[in-house]
């Protein structure tokens, strides 16, 4: 599968991929939630898994869209959970792609995250938006989920796709003005699609 492998910093939203080829391409899924998808996933996805030990949920989350400056602390059970909310929100978001109805079972593992405390934001005196201490893994969690809740019941709720390319799985909402996004991103799977398809047409037909 193409464009599923280890992140790395970048600045804005979204993140920065290494594709299988180990060329970098900037990846903004469009939510919070949608920015877990890529550190892992069910199944086959398990060997793209980059949350093995509690750092590494910290370290996504200084990496995610949410605001810098976030304390946090991650014991190994919040990990665990973050894996299953993680892999759940996988499923969901790629059932909701495709037009089918979401499973109960995925609803309870996302509405148990939301119902605890979320992460709490705070004003800064420079006017810039922080954190209130005390920020867990729990806390952060019942943020992702709850930013998935706003995402499916939101305005944006039928642009969550999953990129054309064949070989790629990568899901995103689409929030542009248009609406008319179809890859993970134009640098990677987009240029893909455009080569192949110029190399189709400069092809000799047949007789």
């Amino acid at each position: 599968m193409s464009g599923r492998a280890t992140e790395s910093p970048g600045s804005g939203p979204g993140l920065t991929l290494i594709s299988s080829e180990g060329k970098p391409y900037r990846f903004d899924p469009g939510a919070l939630c949608l920015e877990l998808l890529p550190t892992g996933g069910p199944g086959a996805f398990a060997r793209y898994e980059v949350l093995h030990e509690p750092a590494d949920l910290v370290v996504w989350a200084g990496r995610s869209r949410l605001a810098d400056g976030l304390d946090l602390t991650v014991d190994a059970a919040e990990l665990r959970r973050a894996r299953t909310l993680r892999d759940t929100l996988f499923l969901l978001t790629a059932g909701h792609a495709h037009g089918r109805p979401p499973r109960p079972e995925h609803l309870d593992v996302v509405n148990a995250a939301a119902a605890e405390p979320p992460l709490v934001p705070r004003l800064a005196p420079d006017g810039t938006r922080s954190w209130a201490p005390g920020a867990t893994g729990t806390r952060l969690l019942s943020t992702v989920a709850r930013d998935a809740i706003d995402l499916f019941t939101g305005p944006y709720a039928h642009r969550v796709r999953e990129c054309a390319a064949h070989d790629c799985r990568l899901l995103f909402v689409d929030t542009s003005r248009p609406g008319r996004r179809r890859w993970c991103a134009m640098e990677h799977c987009g240029n893909l699609a455009k080569v192949r398809a110029h190399r189709a047409r400069r092809a000799p037909t047949g007789a």
